[in-house]
């Protein structure tokens, strides 16, 4: 699966959000998560698009805010910039909607799920990993027949 232009994506949200209002750094990486569902966006990945949105013409600083943080705010320059890409703009907001949707099936959790076995996977037995594979072949075939249209029967439907 190709990896999603994700900074792309980042810099063209960021601009959408200063289109409504002047934010700070901080009340960015705010906004990203409560209305993206963007989880836990780093400083190390905000401060950068911004420095880079800056650099471009498309934001500027207007000044202090609370506990003298910079406020950003979209530019002439940047609205064009928008408006010339609402079309990619678009697909990033579809993509974000996507995402919310699976984080709401559990998608996190599946995620921290794939992460610890990926930080266990060497410390797993034989019998572990053979557990496991099954376990994954199962989970992937129940998947796939749910996304052709078949719902699978579960353990507690054939007990009733």
């Amino acid at each position: 699966m190709e990896k999603p232009k994700v900074k792309g994506h980042l810099k063209l949200l960021v601009l959408n959000l200063l289109k409504e209002k002047p934010l700070h750094g901080y009340g960015i990486m705010v906004e990203l998560e409560k209305r993206y569902s963007i989880p836990h966006p780093s400083p190390g990945t905000i401060y950068p698009i911004l420095t880079s949105l800056k650099k471009s013409g498309l934001i500027k600083s207007i000044g202090e805010g609370k506990r003298d943080k910079k406020l950003y705010s979209i530019t002439e320059k940047g609205l064009k910039y928008l408006e010339e890409h609402k079309e990619e703009l678009r697909e990033a907001l579809e993509l974000v909607e996507k995402f919310k949707e699976f984080s709401n099936l559990g998608g996190r959790e599946l995620a921290k799920v794939v992460k610890d076995i990926l930080d266990s996977i060497d410390k797993l037995s034989e019998e572990q990993k053979e557990a496991l594979a099954f376990e994954i072949s199962e989970f992937t075939r129940r998947v796939r027949l749910i996304l052709l249209g078949e719902i699978p029967r579960r353990e507690k439907d054939v007990r009733d």
